[in-house]
């Protein structure tokens, strides 16, 4: 159909019309947004600003420093291990089946996220040192196997894992439920076990999500501080990870120190942020 000579003038001040109404709701929309973007740009600014590059090195050489690295590097890495060998299996159940007692398994895996940290800290601290079946845990193990978990590495691990497999376990159980559980069925009627379905169809389907997984279970564990402190301590080269080093720093007037150590975290979370970006996965997954 031909359009007359006065119609397209008409429709082009339509168009232009509706886009000057529409100004309004981005203005106000991206004013809210950006709001929080811009918070954020300044408290890094802030810190960038406080200590030069020298400083920067100074504080990075300290022994202290480079030992709370390399056991942060250390216990981020086997918390995040250990929460996708736990949340893969359980994400998978959550998604697949409905079982009795789902809807309180579901609630308890959620309790990590919501629960204060120095909350969590004191009891895993209880649980280790109140008695129970006539032994104490900590005792135990310090006896049996010749290893104290409190106030020690293995503390720092269990006290990331503790948070960071929840956050595991929420990413695997979305990744489950986005995947079709149609080719699973067709494995079963081809002579799969459910066990061979899941190894064979199911888990490959699902390492997108379970590098996601690991990865967000990292960065986690990465800014855990509250039931380290309390339950594994502060000790310097012995318990302290970055975070607690950030404290430290804090607690005896070594801002510089405190701000170099925490771009330094940081930086760590921007590759975080940047892997799981090319991932194409998001946070959101």
């Amino acid at each position: 159909m031909i359009e007359s000579s006065d119609e397209a003038p008409r429709r082009s001040s339509r168009e232009m019309g509706r886009r000057r109404s529409e100004a309004p709701f981005f203005l106000v929309m991206g004013g809210i947004s950006s709001s929080f973007i811009f918070l954020i740009v300044l408290l890094l600014a802030a810190d960038m600003r406080f200590t030069s590059v020298g400083e920067f090195k100074a504080a990075l050489l300290k022994p202290e420093i480079q030992a709370a690295f390399r056991l942060t590097i250390l216990s981020c890495t086997v918390a995040a291990l250990l929460s996708i060998w736990v949340a893969t299996p359980l994400g998978y159940l959550l998604a697949r089946f409905r079982f009795p007692g789902r809807l309180l398994i579901d609630t308890i895996v959620d309790i990590p996220i919501v629960l204060p940290p120095l909350v969590l800290g004191l009891s895993l601290l209880i649980l280790f040192h109140q008695p129970v079946g006539g032994f104490v845990l900590d005792q135990w193990l310090r006896d049996r196997l010749g290893f104290q978990v409190t106030f020690s590495w293995p503390a720092v691990v269990l006290a990331q894992f503790s948070v960071a497999c929840a956050f595991a376990v929420r990413t695997m159980r979305v990744t489950f439920d986005q995947i079709n559980p149609r080719s699973e069925d067709v494995a079963r009627t081809l002579g799969c076990t459910r066990g061979q379905a899941f190894m064979q169809v199911a888990l490959p389907q699902a390492w997108r999500g379970m590098i996601a997984a690991t990865t967000i279970a990292w960065a986690r564990a990465l800014g855990e501080f509250g039931p380290i402190l309390v339950f594994a301590g502060a000790t310097r080269m012995r318990t302290e990870v970055l975070s607690t080093t950030v404290f430290l720093e804090l607690s005896i007037g070594n801002l510089d120190a405190a701000v170099a150590v925490s771009l330094l975290m940081v930086a760590m979370a921007v590759v975080v942020l940047v892997v799981l970006r090319l991932l194409g996965t998001g946070l959101t997954s």
